[in-house]
C-alpha cells in the first residue's frame, strides 16, 4: 500500500497491538469456547485495558477517540483469532458511544466510567421478535408514570443478555413509526427486567445470546439517552459504525482460513505431490484473496467516510458491509473445500469460522437490507 492508501504509523501500531493481543489471548482458547459455548468475559474485559472498551468514545469521557478505520483494524485483527469475540467487543463500543454522543452529562457520568474500562459490559437491543429488518415496527412500550418509564415487551437475539451489565434499548414512547422510539439505558439489576434462555446457535457459541423480557420494568426518565423520540435515529446512527465492524469482522476471519488453506495445500499431498502445485488450488487462492483485497479496499474506505460524516457515508457502510461478509463466507467456504473432508471436522478451524461467519450476513441489517440502502440512495441522486 502506498501513497493516500497507506496506513499511517499510528494506524499500523494499533493493528499490531491488537494482533498481539489476539495471538497471545484468543487464538490458542477461541476451539475450547466454541466448543464449550464459553463466554471470555475475563479476555473481553482486558482489552478494556488496550482501551478497547472505548474506541470512539471522546477523550473527555476517557475513551481513545479513534476513527472508523482505527476501529476497524482492532475488530480485523481480533477477529482472526475468535469472530464472535471480535464482534461482542463491537457491540459495546457501540452502546458506549450512543451514550457518549447523544447522553445528558448526567448519563455519561454516571455510566461511562465502567463502560470504558470495561469493568461494566453494554448490550444494544433494537431487534424484537416481530421486528428485525423492520426496526422501526417495534412494540415494546415505555409509559411514562411520573419520574419512570414502564416497560413492557420483549427484545430478541440480544448479544449478552443476562450476562452483560448495562442495556441500551430502544423503545416506543408515541404513535409515530419511527419519531415515537426513545432510548433508554437500562442496568441489569433493574426490577421487571428479566432475561430468557439462552440461544442454541449455529455458531457464535462463544457469545451469549437471549430475549430481554420487560414486565411492568420501572427505568428512571433520567436514564433516556436525549430526547423523547429520537432513539430511532441514535440506533441508525450507531449502525454505520456497528456495520463496518461486523464487515472487518468477517474479513478478519477469513484472513485466517486463507493463511490456514495457504499452509494446508503446502503440507498435503494428493497423487504424490502438494496439492498447493496443482493450478487449480492456485486459482482457488488466488480468487480467495482477491475478493478479500477488494472487500477490503471498500471497508477501508467506507470507514473514512464515516469517520469524516461524508454525505454518502451510510450507502458505503452498507456496500462495505454487504460485500465483506459475502466476500468473507466465500472465502471461508473456499477454504474448507481446500481442506476437503478435514476441512469438515472439528480439529481444524475452518468450519467455528464457516459456522460463526454465516450470521454476519443477517445482523446489523441483512445483506438484502443492505441493496435496499444502496439501490434508494442511488435513485435518490
Amino acid at each position: 500500500m502506498t501513497g493516500q492508501f497507506q496506513l499511517t504509523d499510528d494506524q499500523l501500531a494499533i493493528q499490531e497491538m491488537a494482533k498481539r493481543f489476539t495471538a497471545d489471548n484468543i487464538t490458542p482458547f477461541a476451539a475450547e469456547w466454541d466448543e464449550k459455548h464459553h463466554f471470555p468475559r475475563d479476555v473481553i474485559q482486558r482489552t478494556g485495558e488496550l482501551g478497547f472498551g472505548a474506541i470512539y468514545v471522546s477523550e473527555e469521557s476517557g475513551g481513545i477517540a479513534l476513527g472508523r478505520l482505527e476501529a476497524a483494524l482492532i475488530m480485523e485483527a481480533m477477529a482472526y483469532g475468535c469472530p464472535a469475540t471480535s464482534a461482542y467487543v463491537s457491540i459495546h463500543n457501540m452502546a458506549a458511544w450512543m451514550i457518549d454522543r447523544f447522553g445528558s452529562g448526567e448519563l455519561k457520568e454516571r455510566f461511562l466510567p465502567k463502560l470504558v474500562t470495561m469493568e461494566h459490559i453494554a448490550s444494544y437491543a433494537l431487534t424484537e421478535p416481530g421486528s428485525g429488518s423492520d426496526a422501526a415496527g417495534l412494540k415494546t412500550t415505555a409509559k411514562l408514570d411520573g419520574d419512570h418509564y414502564v416497560l413492557n415487551g420483549t427484545k430478541q437475539f440480544i448479544s449478552g443478555a443476562g450476562f452483560n451489565d448495562i442495556y441500551v434499548v430502544m423503545v416506543r414512547t408515541g404513535e409515530h413509526k419511527s419519531k415515537g422510539i426513545s432510548c433508554l439505558v437500562i442496568e441489569k439489576d433493574t426490577p421487571g427486567l428479566s432475561f430468557g434462555a439462552p440461544e442454541n446457535k449455529l455458531g457464535w457459541n462463544a457469545s451469549p445470546t437471549a430475549q430481554l423480557i420487560f414486565e411492568d420494568c420501572r427505568v428512571p426518565a433520567a436514564n433516556r439517552v436525549g430526547a423523547e423520540g429520537e432513539g430511532f435515529r441514535f440506533a441508525m446512527a450507531g449502525l454505520d459504525g456497528g456495520r463496518l465492524n461486523i464487515g472487518a469482522c468477517s474479513l478478519g476471519g477469513a484472513q485466517r482460513c486463507l493463511d490456514e488453506a495457504i499452509a494446508y495445500t503446502k503440507d498435503r499431498k494428493q497423487f504424490d505431490t502438494p496439492i498447493a502445485d496443482f493450478q487449480n488450488t492456485q486459482f482457488m487462492l488466488a480468487d480467495m484473496a482477491t475478493e478479500l483485497e477488494a472487500a477490503r479496499a471498500l471497508l477501508y474506505l467506507a470507514a473514512c467516510k464515516v469517520s469524516e460524516n461524508a454525505p454518502d457515508k451510510s450507502r458505503f457502510s452498507a456496500m462495505a458491509k454487504r460485500l465483506a461478509t459475502d466476500s468473507g463466507s466465500n472465502v471461508v467456504n473456499n477454504a474448507l473445500q481446500l481442506f476437503g473432508g478435514y476441512g469438515y471436522l472439528r480439529d481444524y478451524p475452518i468450519e467455528r469460522f464457516w459456522r460463526d461467519l454465516r450470521v454476519h450476513s443477517i445482523l446489523e441489517g441483512t445483506n438484502q437490507v443492505m441493496r435496499m440502502i444502496v439501490g434508494r440512495d442511488l435513485l435518490r441522486q
